[in-house]
């Protein structure tokens, strides 16, 4: 009779866990945070930013109304994409993304830096074939701004934004162990900062946030750890998707030395189709200058 009893319950808690999972894996949520910078005094009162990573083609409604719906709601000044919004694999459709992307672009600017996903199809061409370059082009037809180890710079009321896309080595992307990003890395790809203006780099891998900051970013924007795929109070996400446990920028808000980090948890899944605790999220951002 007490086995039973166990046994019913252990069942219980796992229907439990089942159906949480589910209920994250179609839903999200809306985050927000603020940024604090001297350098963002002038740039107007309700300005807020929209930074999405890792939709990985995954739909909230058809067509994804919901996700644009909240969206349209939130009325940003910018999209700001961290990138992995389509799956790089052999036999993956990009339309899913490439058409929810496009219906932003239709009504907000869009910033668009590239994630291991996008990164692995332009690097591998011969193998994928010109998926990356025909998605690319249908995005940037739509009024898209790609930034491939770039930048942009515009001015948000009287501040100055210089917007720059990092993609940083393939092999800094490997599995099991971390690999060293080589000295200078950072620099020659994307060349010095701008003391002047309020320095956005959307970097997607944030295993390397140390190098991101020296380089002198005021904003860091990464995604990629899915949030730790299973979160645990307390210590956050328990595993990346290159199966490091505990990663200390899993998902989150974080300052250093006056500084903002802003981690995405993501909007979809992949290969590892699991979140618990752990919800989606479109996330908002509220530019002022220092309190």
């Amino acid at each position: 009779m007490y086995l039973k009893g166990i046994l019913a319950a252990a069942a219980a808690a796992a229907a439990c866990l089942c159906g949480e999972i589910w209920r994250e894996l179609h839903h999200f949520r809306t985050v927000t945070y603020r940024l604090r910078s001297k350098k963002l005094e002038g740039i107007g009162e309700d300005v807020r930013f929209v930074f999405l990573s890792d939709l990985h083609n995954q739909t909230y409604g058809k067509g994804n109304r919901r996700l644009l719906r909240k969206i349209k709601e939130i009325d940003p000044a910018l999209v700001l994409i961290g990138g992995d919004m389509l799956v790089g694999k052999k036999g993956k459709s990009f339309a899913p993304a490439l058409a929810f992307v496009r219906e932003l672009a239709g009504q907000f600017p869009v910033y668009y830096a590239n994630g291991n996903h996008e990164q692995r199809l332009k690097e591998r061409a011969e193998e994928y074939g010109n998926v990356y370059a025909r998605y690319r082009a249908e995005l940037e037809r739509a009024g898209v701004h790609f930034l491939e180890n770039g930048s942009q710079e515009l001015f948000c009321g009287s501040c100055r934004l210089r917007l720059t896309g990092l993609e940083i080595p393939a092999e800094c992307y490997s599995h099991f162990k971390k690999a060293r990003m080589p000295e200078g890395a950072v620099k020659e790809r994307i060349g010095e900062t701008d003391a002047a203006a309020y320095e956005i780099l959307l970097a997607h891998n944030p295993s390397y946030m140390e190098e991101y900051l020296n380089w002198g970013a005021d904003l860091v924007l990464s995604g990629h750890l899915h949030g730790g795929i299973v979160r645990v109070p307390g210590m956050g996400g328990a595993v990346s998707p290159a199966f490091d446990i505990f990663p200390k920028y899993s998902g989150g808000h974080y300052r250093e030395g006056g500084r903002d980090i802003v981690v995405s948890k993501g909007l979809g899944v992949h290969t590892i189709c699991v979140r618990l605790f752990n919800p989606a999220e479109l996330i908002v951002l509220e530019p002022g200058g220092e309190e």
